[in-house]
Formats: structure tokens, C-alpha cells, sequence
């Protein structure tokens, strides 16, 4: 895949407004947040492959990271890439996110985890 640089400029907007919108307060404001998490995660769910071996190799070694880190990287990556979808379907009713980090860049070495439920916002 060639990044040009419109794609780059793009994935740097939603990374400035994403973080800029964290602390939104309105409802429009927490609609706008939430759609922008949500097209955050779909853009960058592959990233998930990559910290997944990274972190595979890092506790359990090359072998498990070229297998097993590959293997939930994928699951992991078809897991962002739905709950950003889900996001961007349901942006109308503000919720907190689903998946932990709420961004892939966040804490690169956590785990991705899953909540069981769907909060709204205060």
C-alpha cells in the first residue's frame, strides 16, 4: 500500500481532532468524538498486526511472535476495525469505547482488550 501524502495529512487530522475532542462536554461535541474514534480505529485496525508481534516477541519470543502474535494481531485488527465501524454506525448515541486502548498508538505495549458492555456518557 503506497502512503501518499494526502493520506498522511488526512490520518493526521483525525489523530489532532481525536485527541483535541477528548474532552468534549456538549452533546454534539461527544457525537463528533465518537465519530471521529470510530474512523480512527477503521483506518488504523492493521496496526494491530504489528503490535501484536511486538508485544508477542517481546514476552514469548520470535516463534510465537511470527505465529501466534500474527494470528491475534489479525483477530485483534478485524476486532478495531468493527468497533470503529459500529462507532461511526452509532455515532448518534454517545458511548464510551468498546475496545481498550481506545487507539492502537495509545500505550502500544497494552494488550487490546474488549469490554462486555456498552457505557453511555455522562
Amino acid at each position: 500500500m503506497k502512503l501518499t501524502l494526502k493520506t498522511l495529512l488526512v490520518l493526521f487530522s483525525f489523530c489532532i481532532l481525536t485527541s483535541q475532542a477528548a474532552s468534549a462536554s456538549t452533546y454534539p461535541d461527544r457525537m463528533g468524538t465518537k465519530l471521529g474514534n470510530g474512523m480512527a480505529n477503521i483506518i488504523t485496525g492493521v496496526v494491530e498486526i504489528p503490535k501484536a508481534v511486538i508485544n508477542g516477541n517481546r514476552k514469548s519470543g520470535a516463534a510465537y511472535a511470527a505465529t501466534g502474535g500474527f494470528m491475534t494481531g489479525m483477530v485483534h485488527m478485524l476486532g478495531r476495525t468493527l468497533c470503529g465501524a459500529a462507532d461511526v454506525v452509532t455515532f448518534m448515541i454517545p458511548t464510551k469505547p468498546i475496545i481498550t486502548p481506545e487507539f492502537v498508538w495509545q500505550n502500544f505495549k497494552q494488550d487490546t482488550g474488549y469490554k462486555g458492555t456498552w457505557e453511555l456518557l455522562p
